[in-house]
């Protein structure tokens, strides 16, 4: 499948146009951001990583009988994906306290939590992805 011009960057990921128009070539990025983007580094390897993980729960959701936009991997940093509108709700699993929940909870980075914590942010940069909970998620349809 041929990459075509880049139509959407965002901190984690490169969406490009292919020659079908309902279809898309996701790009993963090593670039990593914390405190609303305000700090960004890089982990190398970051978009492999993230697209292995990203296509192993898209089969896990597929396999539930959940509808999904990923089709099939092409290499290690990319996939195919059918052009969709987005849930605007971004999901952070933290196994360690970084970032927003430090500066939020006044708790100290690095510190590890006895289990995985699930947040849910609203996808709207202008407010900054306030966090909401599954009451908000339903209200927002």
């Amino acid at each position: 499948m041929q990459k075509l011009d880049k139509i959407y960057e965002g901190k984690a990921k490169i969406l490009y146009k292919t020659k079908r128009p309902h279809l898309l070539i996701q790009y993963f990025k090593d670039d990593a951001t914390a405190f609303d983007a305000t700090k960004r580094g890089t982990i190398v390897e970051k978009g492999i990583y993230n697209n292995k993980i990203s296509a192993r729960l898209f089969d896990l959701l597929k396999n539930q009988g959940v509808p999904i936009h990923f089709i099939r991997l092409l290499n290690d940093r990319e996939m195919l994906v059918r052009k969709v509108e987005i849930i605007p709700v971004e999901v952070t699993v933290r196994n360690i306290v970084a970032g927003g929940m430090s500066k939020s909870l006044g708790l100290e980075e690095g510190r590890k939590l006895d289990k995985p914590v699930l947040e849910y942010h609203y996808k709207n940069h202008s407010l900054h992805a306030p966090l909401i909970n599954d009451d908000h998620i339903v209200a927002l349809k």
